[in-house]
């Protein structure tokens, strides 16, 4: 039998505990990391430079059905990953149709693109419970209010019928376009670098 021996471990140390009264403080520094994301313009140039050619996108000679699921899968991922920018301008042309299909919600989407116009212009800090705003803080404040509103004027039905209409047209396209017919295995490569 082996004897064993007494460890002794040091567990001493100091705890910090927290105070129990915290009081809410609203950091609007932290609202300057909203400022990196891309604006639509650069979405627009990003979207217009992958932009497959329309001539190839609705050749109806390259409509036909896949032999097999597997085969089905393979191609629907495929055609998502080439055609992406091109989903992306049939999603942004069935929004616009159906903004102007709507006038209220396009009364109310331009009424809040005027105020946010006139702030950028007037560039005047506003002060709201003892935090100054700039003015990027004020067109955010704007669009967070106008939100309701668009609720209410039926924003959210005509948000989702564009993703209705335009999920079913995409997937029309992804599961009946035979992207074999015009990728190649020389130009496999090409496709997975620009995606």
């Amino acid at each position: 039998m082996s004897k064993i021996d007494e460890v002794k471990v040091e567990i001493s140390g100091e705890m910090n505990v927290p105070n129990e009264q915290q009081k809410l403080q609203l950091d609007f520094s932290s609202f300057a990391n909203f400022q990196k994301i891309p604006s639509p313009m650069d979405l627009i140039q990003m979207t217009r430079k992958y932009i497959r050619p329309w001539s190839e996108f609705i050749n109806t000679s390259n409509f036909k059905t896949a032999a097999s699921m597997p085969r089905l899968t393979n191609r629907f991922v495929r055609n998502i990953s080439y055609f992406q920018s091109n989903y992306i301008f049939i999603f942004v042309l069935l929004m616009i149709y159906c903004l102007i299909t709507s006038p209220l919600l396009l009364l109310i989407l331009g009424a809040v693109v005027y105020g946010c116009h006139k702030i950028k212009k007037a560039q005047i800090p506003i002060t709201i419970f003892g935090q100054q705003l700039g003015t990027n803080h004020q067109i955010m404040v704007i669009n967070f209010a106008s939100v309701p509103i668009l609720y209410l004027a039926g924003a959210g039905a005509a948000l989702f019928w564009t993703l209705g209409a335009s999920c079913f047209v995409i997937s029309l396209h992804a599961i009946f376009y035979n992207i074999d017919a015009i990728v190649t295995e020389e130009n496999e490569g090409f496709l997975s670098e620009v995606v």
